[in-house]
């Protein structure tokens, strides 16, 4: 296996980032209603991870067609997004821009006919598992978009979670899938050194929107080529998808506007409390190695102990919310915008 081709795409990914530090006009990110940053910090350090994993991919032998339209595509949503972060497109352009690359890639057959869980699966009409499929698509895409708000948040989730995805395909023997997420993870290790609080580059939506996308399209890949089910891959990625679900049917009940910018995600009322970018990303991190490793032991444990570990992460999220609301009503930290 070509180990040295995710070292290749960090380096690509560091040279494209420590340039991109030190630019300004158009890429510059300056706050607004959502923002945790106070001053302008260049953004658009997404590109660098996306010319990492191209410049990996041509590289990466006997990669199966269907994960080639992932990177295809997703290489080609963060050239859209690009645009955004530069010119600052309309949120139902960018809708409908990710609506249509998600139907593209499940109308390349990329959508599972099945929902598993430990020991017993569900078998789906064609119609229902391609709409699921394209629903995870579009949820996936722009939940990676609402979590990176903090420095150092979305480029740790993806050196975390597809290092984490490259390890369960090297150990299900697929070499292709594990040097498409080693090369995506590498990338991001490259930037993270620019976006570490306090950030000197943020990954913009040229990263996230593509980052998700991608994550989207590799977890049901993984589960229709068997290599390990699908809520395993949501287990590895738990930290965004509880945090941006939460917060969403909360301000869905509220009566909020959903597609308006907010700083009511727990990460963010966690800096808004006091933590800060460093201590709340540090703890960030230790949940996302958790839900890394409840990940890995799941897929080689039994059933029963694959329920015992699935429950276990829901009753720990569960408690975690409630912990924290607890502690942010004291604390003071905002439900508002």
């Amino acid at each position: 296996m070509k180990a040295w081709v995710p070292l290749l795409a960090m380096v690509i990914s560091w040279l494209v980032a420590r340039r991109l530090s030190r630019a300004g006009g158009r890429l510059l990110d300056r706050p607004n209603e959502r923002s945790l940053h106070a001053a302008p910090v260049p953004r658009g350090g997404g590109a660098g991870i996306l010319l990492g994993l191209a410049v990996a991919w041509v590289l990466i032998p006997d990669v199966p067609p269907q994960l080639n339209w992932i990177v295809l595509l997703g290489l080609g949503l963060g050239a859209f997004s690009l645009l955004d972060d530069l010119s600052g497109l309309p949120a139902w352009l960018r809708f409908v821009v990710q609506g249509i690359l998600a139907a593209v890639l499940v109308g390349q057959g990329l959508w599972t006919g099945q929902i598993s869980l430990p020991g017993m699966t569900w078998t789906l009409g064609p119609g229902l598992a391609m709409g699921l499929s394209w629903a995870l698509l579009m949820w996936m895409t722009n939940l990676y978009n609402f979590m990176d708000g903090m420095d150092g948040f979305a480029g740790g989730m993806t050196v975390i979670g597809f290092s984490t995805l490259a390890l369960l395909g090297w150990q299900a023997g697929s070499p292709a899938y594990a040097l498409v997420c080693a090369s995506i993870a590498a990338g991001a290790a490259g930037f993270l050194p620019f976006n570490f609080p306090p950030a000197r580059l943020f990954m913009g939506d040229v990263g996230s929107a593509a980052l998700g996308f991608m994550a989207g399209g590799l977890l049901l890949w993984a589960d229709m080529a068997g290599l390990f089910p699908l809520w395993v891959g949501l287990v590895v990625f738990a930290p965004f998808v509880v945090d941006a679900t939460v917060t969403l049917l909360r301000r869905l009940f509220r009566g909020e506007r959903v597609w308006e910018a907010h700083r009511t995600h727990y990460y963010q009322r966690l800096v808004q409390a006091g933590w800060g970018h460093r201590k709340t990303v540090l703890r960030e991190y230790a949940m996302m190695l958790l839900c890394a490793a409840a990940a890995v032991m799941a897929v080689h444990a039994a059933s029963l102990w694959q329920w015992v570990i699935l429950f276990g992460m829901m009753l720990l999220f569960s408690g975690l919310i409630l912990g924290l609301e607890v502690f942010l009503q004291r604390r003071g930290g905002r439900h508002d915008r």
